[in-house]
């Protein structure tokens, strides 16, 4: 019985490694993860800057899991920090905070910055703010402190194999062109030519991703900008989205589309997908109910008309539960918005990711 009962033990021991090893296989496959952007992705680099785009106060972060503010512009976790919940990792540190060293920096690094656009001149009156130009020499800088560590090979192997997040565009709306009448852009371009002109300095910035070793770009395009809950307090009359606004993502959005298709045709790979961010949002905004929300329109922290006032702060009206608004400040999704937009970029069909979701670029990658 006893040499029965040792070899029933050893079975079981081989099967328990089994188990063991089969749950940490994925982290063989494990992927650094990359985050360019503004605030719909920033998850705490403004917080060591001397700038007013900061998410550092209460009650930003009330409902992430220490409670705490921590530089997302969200009541909890924010795009970046659920793709990389979806994927296995832990999620990505601010690339200004001082415990990414070591290890750590091989989880990836975000280096989005709230109020930055595609151009240098977006965002200026937030000062401080970590401009598009300036990520880039932060992805090359990581680069070199990673290669310190690993070697230049190893190294140009994580960023090549990487998943890479870039978010950008809104502010060049919100927060240059339409920030007041007749802002200097506004009077140097119609609109029709400013977003001409965007897409041509998206593609210096999508050229020069490429360069530093990027093979798999997420590219969101802009949310429906005229339904947020700000530009619905300074624009809207009856709750209606601001059409001038929503014609600026209309013209935004397919010029986007069309540079990502003629990037990955020159390159002769699909290294580009773009995500389709506003029909993304469309989906609950127009239909808040079917979602579990009770409203698309009203901020759950803000104040005035559809709590679309100013910033969101200890002062604010704030709703007891997140969770029923779609909104959760005057420009940002709640998390729970963020969930649907996240389960769509792994799930979705080719209307919101094209040429391909999430999930399929992680099935392919793991057969490489």
């Amino acid at each position: 019985m006893a040499a029965a009962g040792s070899s029933g033990i050893a079975s079981w021991f081989i099967l328990g490694l089994l188990i063991t090893l089969g749950s940490v296989a994925p982290r063989a496959e494990a992927r650094a993860f990359f985050v360019f952007g503004d605030s719909l992705v920033d998850n705490g680099n403004n917080n060591y800057l001397a700038t007013t785009a900061r998410a550092d106060s209460y009650p930003y972060g009330i409902d992430y899991p220490t409670h705490r503010p921590t530089g997302r512009f969200s009541n909890g976790l924010n795009i970046p920090d659920l793709i990389s919940e979806q994927i296995g990792m832990e999620p990505t540190l601010p690339y200004l905070s001082p415990a990414l060293t070591g290890e750590r920096l091989l989880v990836g690094a975000n280096f989005a910055s709230a109020g930055i656009g595609i151009l240098n001149d977006t965002g200026i009156q937030f000062l401080n703010i970590i401009r598009i130009t300036r990520q880039l020499q932060y992805f090359e800088q990581y680069q070199q402190r990673v290669s310190a560590l690993i070697g230049a090979e190893q190294t140009q192997r994580l960023v090549n194999e990487a998943l890479v997040l870039i978010t950008l565009g809104g502010n060049d709306f919100v927060n240059n062109y339409y920030l007041v009448p007749f802002s200097a852009r506004s009077r140097q371009f119609s609109l029709p030519d400013y977003v001409v002109y965007l897409i041509s300095e998206y593609r210096k910035i999508l050229q020069r991703l490429y360069e530093l070793g990027a093979r798999r770009v997420l590219v969101t395009g802009t949310g429906p900008l005229g339904c947020v809950p700000a530009e619905l307090a300074m624009r809207s009359r009856n709750g209606e989205c601001s059409v001038e606004l929503e014609r600026a993502a209309g013209l935004f959005n397919p010029q986007l589309v069309q540079l990502i298709n003629n990037l990955n045709s020159e390159i002769g790979s699909d290294i580009f997908v773009a995500a389709n961010a506003f029909d993304m949002h469309m989906d609950f905004i127009s239909n808040p109910q079917a979602y579990g929300f009770v409203t698309s329109k009203i901020a759950c922290c803000g104040q005035g008309p559809y709590n679309g006032i100013g910033l969101c702060t200890i002062a604010s009206n704030l709703c007891p539960n997140r969770d029923l608004y779609a909104f959760w400040d005057p420009f940002h999704p709640s998390e729970k918005a963020n969930r649907i937009i996240v389960q769509q970029i792994m799930t979705g069909s080719t209307q919101y990711m094209h040429p391909m979701n999430l999930s399929t670029i992680m099935a392919l990658d793991s057969r490489v």
